[in-house]
């Protein structure tokens, strides 16, 4: 039994916080009011000036198991979740082998609830071993509660395959998140086309390479009768897209921008930094300052970060031979505070929106809310501390991420789902 006595609760439905004590029983939330009696026996913890709000969601982490368990493991990937405030994970099917086939799914999945302490859910390829030739199996997928096909980390690249699998898998009520990407005009990935790859002398990748397929996807979605989320935006233009096709309401599109490309420019690469270096490449001010307006209005549904990680070893790399991607779990929450919330650029309804209720929404679970009778999904959140990201601070097996060592204003302070207490800092 817990009591968290002065909490100021965060909602989806409004930016004004509300002061009030929460009363936790046996892993649900039995009452919600000022000055709550305390219980016999009950845990009472000092929430005063804190934010309390339901766990965050990532639909979108790679935990590199089976295959590349040197650089993530489910076991590290979840903890370094916990540590952001993250209480359950949609994990990408890039592994090795690939995610296309029930055994494959099977075998992660049941390592998960061993390994993980919150829910990790994964996607399955839409092609076998993610080529784009022939179809996965999907069926044998979807009866283990695969929802969401990929093939993430590239483009289904045969329009005629993912159409037919769209027509297909829509039956069963599953849909595709889509890598868009033309990968003969992308090139070496290194970074966006423009001033900096100029300067650095690195063959730069153009925003229409991404943008091309955000309307090819969209438009074999509309003619199949498909769902179709978009995976990791990054342009101006694709926004833009995005939101046309919206505009219609004649197609089922969702989408998602990462806190990297809200945050970063390429300007920020500098001197050849690998910890800016991902795919999509990050763009100018005025693509991050679309996607913002974007995220504000709808037309991004979902925050999601693309946790990547990869070894020091590989992103010490020279620029363009270093793996494309950086981590995001461990980080995320505190950064979108840092950068969006505090500034007043848009409030914890935003925040709570896309990157807790609509995430679980589009996997088809129930939102998380701090509503009496709910299970207690909360996580508690200091706005005036602040967290340094350090080596040892992060829980990812990996660190490559641009936020190492600097300090930024926020800090998660307790996660709490159902019963388990799953992290308590002193």
């Amino acid at each position: 039994m817990l009591l968290l006595q002065n909490a100021r609760i965060a909602s989806e439905n409004s930016p004004i916080l509300v002061e009030s004590d929460v009363l936790i029983v046996e892993g649900k939330i039995q009452e919600i009011g000022s000055g709550l009696a305390v219980p016999e026996g009950a845990r009472v913890i000092d929430a005063r000036a804190r934010v309390l709000m339901p766990g965050m969601f990532d639909a979108h982490v790679h935990f590199r198991a089976p295959g590349f368990e040197n650089k993530e493991t489910i076991t590290t990937g979840s903890e370094a979740a916990i540590n952001g405030g993250v209480t359950g994970v949609v994990m990408m099917p890039n592994t090795r082998p690939a995610l296309d086939s029930a055994t494959a799914v099977a075998t992660v999945l049941d390592n998960a609830r061993d390994r993980s302490r919150i829910p990790v859910y994964t996607s399955g390829c839409v092609t076998k071993n993610r080529e784009g030739k022939e179809l996965a199996e999907i069926e044998g997928m979807r009866e283990l509660g695969v929802t969401m096909l990929t093939d993430d980390g590239d483009t289904t690249a045969d329009p005629a395959v993912l159409f037919r699998a769209m027509q297909y898998a829509t039956e069963f009520g599953m849909f595709f998140a889509s890598h868009c990407e033309v990968p003969e005009l992308a090139g070496p990935r290194a970074l966006n086309e423009g001033v900096m790859s100029y300067r650095l002398g690195i063959k730069g990748s153009p925003a229409c390479a991404e943008e091309i397929i955000i309307d090819r996807d969209i438009r074999l979605a509309h003619a199949a009768g498909a769902h179709v989320h978009i995976q990791h935006v990054s342009s101006k233009l694709g926004m833009e897209t995005i939101r046309w096709w919206k505009s219609r309401g004649d197609v089922k599109v969702t989408a998602e921008v990462t806190p990297h490309h809200l945050m970063f420019t390429d300007e920020h690469i500098g001197d050849y930094d690998t910890n800016y270096k991902m795919n999509p490449p990050l763009r100018t001010q005025a693509d991050c300052d679309a996607l913002l307006e974007g995220l504000i209005e709808g037309v991004f549904d979902i925050i999601s970060t693309d946790h990547a990680p990869h070894t020091p070893f590989e992103k010490a790399q020279d620029f363009i031979t270093a793996p494309n991607g950086i981590t995001g779990l461990d980080t995320a929450l505190v950064s979108l505070y840092h950068h969006f919330v505090e500034p007043g650029k848009f409030g914890w309804d935003v925040l709570l929106k896309r990157y807790s209720a609509e995430p679980r929404r589009l996997m088809g679970l129930p939102a998380a809310a701090i509503e009496v009778g709910q299970q207690a999904n909360c996580v508690l959140f200091d706005t005036e501390a602040e967290t340094t990201f350090t080596r040892d601070f992060m829980k990812s097996k990996s660190q490559n991420t641009p936020f190492i060592d600097q300090t930024l204003k926020g800090r998660v302070d307790l996660v709490i789902l159902g019963t388990e207490i799953l992290l308590e800092r002193e």
